[in-house]
């Protein structure tokens, strides 16, 4: 069998072009937590269930982990600042930003593709990463063209 080299296998994996999200939380003391991902997927239809994945080492693991709600945004090819924000490091992610608060208090973004507002159903460990299922409670869509990530970089749907 062959040995897998974690940054050949990454390379190979941003061969595949993905949507780019925020998914956003609170947690009880009302503090707000955000983190952008490509690893997000829908699950079922029926019950609608999403998921998506974030690195055990990220700052944010603890507030998700233990949160009762998040929110998914589909971020539009107008929203690369924003994805570039929350892929950040910084201390107030939200600062200067509108939100609106959604189910669960979790806060929500306008203007994006598309936001799934979910109760965390479950969480499950997956290597270097813990896998997070939401079941969808509420969500809204809009026509604008989606932001894309390949191969380390953001890209735009080419039209034509």
């Amino acid at each position: 069998m062959k040995t897998i080299e974690p940054s050949e296998f990454r390379n190979a994996l941003g061969r595949f072009a993905t949507g780019v999200t925020v998914i956003t939380t609170v947690d009880e003391a009302g503090l707000r937590y955000g983190v952008t991902a490509n690893s997000y997927n829908s699950v079922s239809l029926d019950p609608p269930l999403v998921l998506w994945s974030l690195a055990n080492t990220s700052r944010s693991m603890e507030a998700f982990a233990a949160c009762k709600a998040f929110a998914v945004h589909i971020l539009g090819a107008h929203q690369e600042e924003l994805a570039m924000r929350f892929a950040s490091r910084g201390e107030d992610k939200f600062a200067d930003l509108d939100t609106r608060e959604g189910f669960g208090g979790v806060p929500l973004f306008d203007d994006c593709v598309a936001h799934f507002e979910c109760v965390a159903e479950n969480r499950f460990e997956g290597g270097d990463h813990q896998i997070f299922l939401g079941r969808v409670v509420n969500f809204e869509a809009c026509d604008h063209e989606p932001l894309l990530f390949h191969r380390g970089r953001f890209a735009k749907v080419r039209s034509g």
